[in-house]
């Protein structure tokens, strides 16, 4: 058993799915890291714990969450707990785009689940679920 060839082998199908949905989830106005960023918000709603759930740097999310902010899919606010801090809020079209992204990689990704048969898809999720 080689691990690196196990996990070369799920990063590259994550990528050709990816890949295979990056043309119409940017028909949606965003790119692929921005939508993993955006179906994020509601669970770590603050830039840094964002980051760090992401395992993307810091300013990198900054860069993200402005583009998200101008097209009018999130909106930044003071924490009224702590007022040094801002928290993100998704908007009502920020749930919509996401929603369609995630049925669009979901749709992509159940195509390849798809030669697989039931067993081994129930056999798959649990050898994840353990991995996780």
């Amino acid at each position: 058993m080689d691990p690196a060839k196990i996990w070369s082998l799920n990063y590259n199908l994550l990528m050709s799915v990816i890949s295979g949905v990056s043309p119409d989830i940017a028909g949606l106005g965003l790119d692929t890291k921005e939508l993993f960023v955006l179906t994020q918000v509601e669970e770590h709603p603050y830039p840094a714990e964002l980051a760090a759930t992401l395992s993307m740097p810091k300013p990198t999310v900054t860069v993200y969450v402005k583009r998200l902010e101008a097209a009018g899919f999130l909106r930044r606010e003071i924490d009224a707990e702590d007022l040094r801090r801002h928290r993100l809020q998704v908007t009502p079209a920020g749930r919509k785009v996401a929603a369609k992204g995630l049925a669009m990689l979901s749709e992509a990704f159940g195509a390849r689940l798809g030669r697989l048969s039931a067993a081994e898809q129930t056999e798959l999720r649990s050898l994840l679920e353990k991995l996780s």
